[in-house]
């Protein structure tokens, strides 16, 4: 496991600052006036996909926001993980309880303060940059399959349908 040590700790500055730029886009859902950034937030989580070594990643058309799909098969005979998250984010308000501006990351004592840095964008990107390290090491077990979408806070109004509509593709052994 030095390897894991050692790929985070030449690596931490750099996922720092792209977690950042991820928490700069204020990709709320909720509210029409933001559309244009959920979309962008939508673009901002494939390009972080294939940059970590994706083979096939896609930004999937839904009847609202779309889903972020990709997936690294490396055998049929081994198992697959389905990772699930969202890169949609609640509205900030009231603003004027934030210490700072919600869309403009803080880092202090060590913690990001942003809206989505928990709930779900931080979530997201801990799971990509996993990805990213077991590619880089020549480490990953298994096939790996991610499913990002851009309603979860309003609902996930159309993920039943994307489902429905690829269940071969989200094949899973476990979510």
């Amino acid at each position: 496991m030095d390897f894991v040590k050692k790929y985070i700790d030449a690596n931490k500055s750099r996922f720092i600052d792209e977690l950042i730029e991820l928490l700069k886009i204020p990709s709320v859902s909720a509210d029409p006036k933001y559309s244009k950034e959920v979309f962008n937030a939508a673009k901002e989580v494939e390009r972080r996909l294939a940059e970590a070594g994706a083979d096939n990643f896609e930004i999937c058309e839904t009847d609202g926001y779309p889903i972020v799909y990709a997936e690294k098969i490396i055998s049929d005979k081994l198992p697959t993980v389905l990772v699930y998250g969202h890169y949609d984010v609640q509205p900030p308000d009231p603003i004027d309880l934030w210490d700072s501006p919600p869309f403009e990351p803080v880092v202090k004592d060590e913690k990001i303060y942003a809206r989505g840095a928990a709930d779900d964008k931080g979530q997201v990107y801990m799971h990509v940059k996993a990805f990213e390290l077991m590619m880089k090491t020549d480490s990953l077990p298994c096939n790996v399959k991610f499913m990002v979408e851009g309603e979860e806070e309003v609902g996930s109004v159309h993920l039943g349908k994307f489902i429905a509509e690829h269940k071969d593709k989200l094949k899973a052994d476990i979510i």
